[in-house]
């Protein structure tokens, strides 16, 4: 799979980039909207993430980049909050809209510290203050040493599973010239995983997620005083999310069936004294969300689910024009028995 996506990526006309860690870790790098398309075990085809299907084909694939409506790819892939600004053209909120300047545009490629870099400046029009900001992100894309590679108990999982994994460390800096005051936008990362698995979300306190839009079924959704299940087992699109304040900085997804099964985590930093910016139509006053769920299912964009989260907006000190947040990414794929004791070492819970 992986040698089809590139050749399909190029046959449609765009780059792609091979980047392998030294564990045999291999990511497919999109420079088109600096994502993430494809992540892959050593020795693996199988991509861990949900691509879209019009990549199956050149034909298709160049049907869905010189369309005028969103180039969802798959993968993984960093967006700007709030949405409500940045996704709109006017504070009406008559239209929403992808901005082609962040996710479908191309990216500079370096080589650099051991990994790769993928950066652009852009113009982003916000909204509600009926603005234009001028920012520059930038993705580093680097390894990220197997998690539970020192664990002695259960030895045998260490060697009877897959792996790869990746840190990210994305920078979002405010071009605004002089010592005018930034734009309150924040970094906003996304992964896209098939549909169909469950979602596990460690917290320090039972906190009852918030619906954005859509209606997970009530009984979908499993909440713990130290975890916030949901099981993907519904069709539509629907969103929740979860405060910052009581986010442990893990979430996984689980999927699979009989004896192979996969699970992905997001290991991310989480301030509770952060600015978290993103807000929603209904309640655009209720801050400090960190997480979110996003399910998916649309003719036009694809069927997937996505595990999402925010880091605090420009603004804080020592240099509030800029904000770093550093994560990782690690896959996992085996037998149920095993991915469940990862699943219990990482996330404290198991499938």
């Amino acid at each position: 799979m992986l040698e089809m996506l590139a050749k399909t990526i190029g046959a449609a006309g765009k780059s792609a980039e091979l980047f392998v860690t030294p564990d045999g870790t291999r990511l497919l790098l999109l420079p088109y909207g600096a994502r993430v398309l494809g992540l892959f075990a050593a020795g693996n085809e199988k991509n861990f993430f949900w691509t879209n299907p019009a990549l199956g084909k050149a034909e298709t694939a160049r049907d869905m980049f010189a369309g005028n409506g969103w180039h969802n790819t798959g993968g993984d892939r960093t967006w700007i909050a709030p949405e409500l600004d940045t996704f709109f053209p006017d504070a009406a909120f008559a239209q929403y809209r992808q901005p082609r300047q962040l996710d479908m545009s191309d990216y500079v490629v370096e080589h650099t510290g051991g990994g790769r870099r993928l950066s652009r400046q852009m113009t982003l029009h916000l909204a509600r203050p009926n603005r234009d900001v001028g920012l520059r992100l930038t993705k580093w894309f680097g390894p990220a040493a197997n998690p539970i590679r020192h664990q002695r108990d259960p030895a045998a999982v260490v060697g009877t599973v897959e792996y790869a994994g990746y840190t990210q460390r994305t920078t979002l800096q405010s071009l605004v010239p002089g010592t005018a005051e930034p734009a309150a936008v924040g970094i906003w990362n996304l992964l896209q995983l098939p549909p169909g698995g469950e979602m596990l979300v460690p917290s320090y306190a039972r906190s009852a997620p918030q619906k954005c839009f859509g209606d997970v079924p009530p009984e979908s959704i499993i909440l713990e005083d130290h975890l916030l299940r949901v099981r993907i087992d519904f069709t539509g699109s629907h969103k929740i999310a979860v405060k910052a304040a009581v986010l442990c900085g893990r979430a996984g997804y689980v999927y699979g069936s009989g004896d192979q099964w996969s699970l992905v985590v997001r290991n991310f930093s989480v301030n509770p004294s952060g600015a978290y910016v993103d807000v929603q139509r209904h309640d655009p006053e209720d801050f400090g969300y960190g997480f979110q769920m996003c399910r998916v299912d649309e003719v036009e964009f694809g069927s997937f689910c996505e595990l999402e989260y925010h880091a605090p907006a420009l603004g804080a000190l020592p240099d509030p024009a800029r904000s770093e947040d550093v994560s990782q990414v690690w896959a996992f794929r085996g037998a149920r028995m095993a991915i469940d004791a990862v699943a219990r070492t990482l996330l404290g819970a198991g499938l």
